[in-house]
């Protein structure tokens, strides 16, 4: 939250009249940063601006009067939170667990000249992949991640 003193911008359509409004925006846009404020607060313009990277995550913004003898606006707003951390559903493959010998022998049992003979690029790389996810499955538990690692990508 701050006061951002760009009086030229239109948030409803996202443009900008001075350069430098026009890079706050792009910094705004390259960053995924929502603002969440609806209503002008001086003089028809959105000088304050609360910014956020997630959708829901502040709510019940208020303009609450002048601070004072200040022509500054108080914003009053609610940080949103869930009431309990939802668990993930990212499932990894356990690679320490795996049987590895077996899947080296369940990939040597197939033929691959005959399974691959004529074959174009495309339709023998379909093939490979069956192949290698069956034996995936077979040879490799999975796990759901847990943690304060969850929501790290696998």
């Amino acid at each position: 939250m701050e006061d951002f003193n760009h009086p030229n911008i239109c948030w409803r359509d996202n443009t900008a009249g001075h350069k430098q409004s026009r890079r706050l925006l792009e910094c705004i846009d390259d960053n995924f940063f929502l603002q969440v404020i609806e209503e002008p607060m001086r003089r028809g313009a959105m000088l304050d601006l609360v910014l956020t990277n997630k959708e829901g995550l502040v709510g019940n913004v208020k303009l609450k009067g002048s601070l004072g003898c200040s022509d500054q606006e108080m914003v009053e707003f609610k940080i949103l939170r869930a009431a309990r951390r939802a668990h993930s559903k990212l499932i990894t493959l356990g690679f320490r667990r795996a049987d590895s010998g077996l899947f080296r022998d369940l990939l040597g049992r197939v033929p691959w000249d005959k399974a691959l003979e004529g074959r174009e690029a495309q339709e023998s790389w379909l093939i490979f992949k069956h192949h290698l996810l069956q034996a995936q499955e077979r040879c490799i538990p999975t796990r759901r991640k847990s943690g304060k690692n969850a929501w790290r990508p696998a």
